[in-house]
């Protein structure tokens, strides 16, 4: 199964795109880079730039179809970059509307607010989303990871780099449900 991972061009916090990366291919299955823009991604450690990495596509030119689940780390910026294109809030929209897994961590469910996708669901981030997740109809909760069977398709959310292990445990359990 191919898994994107969906960032902004610039401001992804490495580490929650590099660890839930390595925990899909572990598995066999085969995470994407897709970003807003072609060329590479610099991802940072908190403030400071980190590496740069490859894109395999970008949301104009690759469509949801072609995924079996979509992971959006998080990072200050990335999301709130991701959540001004109009292009990457409908890719993430678009794997709702199939009903595939997602996994978002940090950050990331700006860019879920902005697609409308988090009403009536039940989830967590870094703390300081909690009041945005609640005024666009979600219920936040301050747990390391929280996994929401609310249609449509599985999320799985969690708050901050420190809970990538449960986060990832939770994630390839959710997408193993997909592939099986």
């Amino acid at each position: 199964m191919r898994i994107a991972f969906l960032t902004a061009h610039e401001g992804v916090e490495q580490v929650e795109l590099t660890e839930p990366w390595q925990a899909v291919a572990s598995t066999g299955e085969t995470p994407q880079l897709i970003s807003t823009r072609p060329g590479e991604v610099r991802a940072f450690d908190h403030l400071d730039k980190a590496d740069t990495f490859p894109v395999d596509g970008t949301v104009s030119e690759t469509s949801p179809e072609e995924f079996g689940a979509l992971v959006l780390p998080g990072g200050v910026a990335n999301p709130d970059a991701l959540r001004t294109d109009p292009e990457a809030v409908a890719f993430v929209r678009a794997f709702f509307e199939a009903d595939k897994p997602v996994a978002a961590i940090c950050h990331a469910p700006w860019t879920m607010i902005e697609a409308d996708v988090v009403r009536d669901r039940t989830l967590t981030s870094w703390p300081s989303l909690r009041t945005d997740l609640r005024n666009a109809g979600a219920t936040w909760v301050d747990v390391p990871v929280q996994v929401c069977h609310a249609a449509p398709g599985p999320l799985v959310t969690s708050r901050r780099p420190d809970d990538l292990p449960q986060f990832n445990e939770a994630m390839l359990r959710e997408f193993g449900r997909v592939a099986a």
